[in-house]
């Protein structure tokens, strides 16, 4: 591939090459150069960075800002969310960043997320004994698919028979139809319906529920006036936030993680012997194979370089993950499976003020997914020719469209 930042912003790169192939295109691009012109996900100029120094630095960095209102006019096209869904973390810079997350960072600290445990494993369990009787299953919409709904939807007090809807609208999103343009706009409008239905509902009965609590926090006066608390729209976007990305993000670890498995069985049949070792596991999943190719587009505030190459305020920088995830500087060997190596650093989670605030809950169900899966079904195997295995065509996320098992 070409190093882009030398031919300027009129040619950017053809990204194809990352859809077809994205960590083969991934070398490339790294060999390169650092950042490189190419068309973004919304389809305008986006700069990528690619190696790990400069994308660590850059997610830590307070000059490249969330908040869309930076970007310059005309060079960035993103989601059309209504206000009621936008006002969430993903578009936010301090100070609201640092309030929000502040007041719903308690929601997922490590011993909150321990409770969940025993639940967790008992929906798993549920679920593979649904499985058990077939020999066979479609491993994303009977397994990793279901369980991250069924848990994000417990700790919100979302009613059972809604999941299904959110897992329609959710696709609708993540990979829209180009043959109905108008699915995606439907699915923001039927997602905004349920939001706002569901919290009217809970302000009138509440329930022992994450939701419940935020809304608590959002009418709560006692604190008087300058208390930290949520507007309407940041209570509705914050509850869409937790939702999607507690699913979306999860369940393509999950995939991914079962898909590195069976493509590495010396690697599957040393965590059977070990279990005790998962945890270690699902920080090389992150790394080797993490939901999130890409971390949410930034606006720079002002001029700056990245990599030696100058990027104007306001044009949309896209930090790769995946490839910084697989950086030889840091990461030696980076194509090969190896729960053993020295896994601190990795990017799949983020780094500083916008590290996944669900990083504890996203860890443990991917551990107890794969752990329930792997010692339920010691034959499991791949039930589909390896090259028919397909990815989301998308250069923004990394998951399966499905996952074909036997045992």
């Amino acid at each position: 591939m070409q190093n882009t930042a030398e031919t300027g912003p009129d040619a950017p790169l053809d990204t194809t090459p990352l859809l077809d192939d994205p960590y083969a295109a991934c070398v490339a691009l790294r060999e390169a150069g650092p950042v490189h012109r190419i068309a973004g996900t919304d389809g305008q100029p986006a700069w990528l960075v690619t190696r790990y120094d400069d994308v660590r630095s850059a997610l830590a960095d307070a000059r490249l800002s969330l908040d869309k209102r930076h970007a310059a006019p005309g060079n960035y096209r993103g989601f059309s969310l209504p206000p009621a869904l936008d006002a969430n973390l993903l578009n936010m810079d301090p100070p609201d960043h640092t309030r929000i997350r502040r007041l719903v960072v308690k929601a997922f600290t490590p011993g909150r997320v321990e409770a969940l445990r025993a639940p967790m494993q008992r929906i798993a369990d549920d679920l593979l004994d649904a499985m058990a009787a077939q020999g066979r299953a479609e491993l994303v919409t009977d397994y990793a698919g279901p369980l991250p709904i069924t848990v994000i939807c417990d700790l919100l007090g979302i009613p059972a028979e809604h999941r299904r809807d959110f897992l329609a609208w959710s696709d609708a999103l993540i990979t829209p139809d180009p043959s109905r343009p108008q699915a995606m706009k439907e699915a923001i409008g039927a997602m905004l319906e349920f939001y706002t239905g569901l919290i009217a509902a809970k302000r009138a009965e509440p329930g022992d529920d994450l939701l419940s609590d935020l809304i608590a926090v959002r009418d709560d006066t006692a604190d008087g006036p300058g208390a930290d608390r949520l507007s309407e729209d940041e209570l509705t976007s914050l509850a869409f936030l937790i939702l999607f990305a507690g699913y979306e993000n999860t369940v393509q670890l999950i995939g991914n993680a079962v898909l590195s498995l069976l493509d590495h069985p010396e690697q599957l049949a040393a965590l059977r012997r070990n279990p005790a070792e998962l945890t270690a596991a699902v920080e090389e999943f992150l790394r080797y194979d993490p939901p999130a190719s890409l971390a949410i587009r930034r606006f720079p505030v002002e001029d700056l370089e990245i990599g030696g190459v100058r990027i104007p305020a306001g044009e949309s920088v896209l930090l790769s993950i995946a490839s910084a995830n697989r950086d030889p500087k840091r990461f030696p060997d980076p194509d090969r499976l190896d729960p053993t190596r020295d896994l601190s650093g990795h990017l799949a989670l983020g780094h500083g003020i916008h590290y996944c605030l669900g990083a504890p809950l996203a860890r443990m169900e991917a551990e107890v997914a794969i752990g329930a899966l792997i010692s339920r079904f010691p034959g499991l195997r791949l039930d589909a020719p390896r090259d028919e295995v397909r990815h989301r065509r998308t250069i923004r996320a990394r998951g399966l469209i499905s996952l074909p098992v036997a045992w």
